[in-house]
């Protein structure tokens, strides 16, 4: 486990998936979920090679098809400590015999956290070291304890979105694989969204087309934004478990999304899929910041 720390926050990052453990104030207050098998075990997952699910599981790529669990293979793989300094740290990972297995791709993917005040910037590196075009997609995964709300409570909650407009989502819930169509997001009012459980009762809500790049938790006390995500990708989920009476809620920056149902395209081909050609790389930031943003 490796500790970063200002004097606005004090953030811990595990080595097993470069995954965030921990994000607390100069009091020592919990923002991120602390993972709890009962609702969901995870904190804050890199999703890689691949964003959600594929059609029956299988993908197909330089002349073979292959097997990918959700979400990929990162999350739960041990990454390499690259560089540690008191506000920044930078993980490592590449590929090895069992990736190739299932991703036959050679890769090298960096993570990087930075502390800027009461910021966390989170940066991603996807290096194609392989001698042939590669394919992949990225996304985030963070859940944050939702404010006003115990185990047991009814989950609910606000966040406010960057746009106050009309905005359409997405269902991945058909076979774990998306369609094309698209429905107007319920309850949205000048930006606000005031959700329920009920919301999710068809698993994330998924915000794709560039629709969405800043979210905000506000606090049902003050009105202010006690957690924010800001993020420049093409497509954001939003998710609780249904059911569950889940205290967190996760915002989920992606540069990917789940394969359209029936799809039995080449990986190249789907939906929000990303390239790089030999020895080019691919750099993208997200930032999570804990209360609302300093004056400039």
């Amino acid at each position: 486990m490796e500790t970063l720390q200002n004097e606005f926050l004090t953030v811990e990052v595990s080595d097993l998936g470069a995954e965030l453990q921990s994000i607390k104030d100069a009091d020592e207050h919990e923002y991120l979920w602390q993972g709890d098998d009962k609702y969901w075990g995870r904190r804050s997952p890199i999703l890689f090679p691949i964003v959600c699910g594929l059609y029956q599981g299988t993908y197909r790529t330089e002349g073979g098809t292959f097997q990918l669990g959700r979400h990929g293979f990162a999350r739960d793989m041990n990454f390499r400590l690259l560089r540690h300094f008191d506000d920044k740290v930078t993980y490592v990972l590449s590929e090895t015999e069992h990736t190739l297995r299932q991703y036959p791709y050679r890769f090298m993917l960096s993570v990087t956290y930075k502390l800027v005040d009461n910021e966390i910037h989170v940066i991603w590196h996807v290096y194609n070291t392989d001698t042939k075009e590669i394919h992949f997609q990225i996304g985030a995964h963070p859940a944050f304890r939702l404010p006003g709300v115990k185990e047991g409570d009814d989950v609910k909650g606000v966040l406010r979105f960057d746009n106050n407009g009309h905005i359409e989502r997405i269902y991945g819930n058909h076979e774990g694989c998306i369609t094309s169509d698209r429905y107007a997001l319920e309850g949205v009012q000048d930006g606000l969204w005031a959700f329920t459980e009920e919301d999710f009762k068809d698993d994330a809500v998924i915000l794709d087309q560039s629709q969405i790049h800043a979210i905000d938790i506000l606090s049902p006390v003050t009105g202010e934004a006690e957690v924010s995500v800001e993020f420049s990708a093409p497509c954001v989920g939003v998710w609780t478990p249904y059911g569950k009476k889940a205290p967190f809620i996760c915002l989920e920056p992606w540069y990917g999304v789940h394969d359209h149902l029936g799809y039995k395209g080449q990986l190249r081909d789907k939906y929000l899929m990303n390239h790089l050609q030999p020895g080019a790389s691919f750099m993208s930031e997200y930032v999570i910041r804990i209360g609302e943003k300093l004056a400039e």
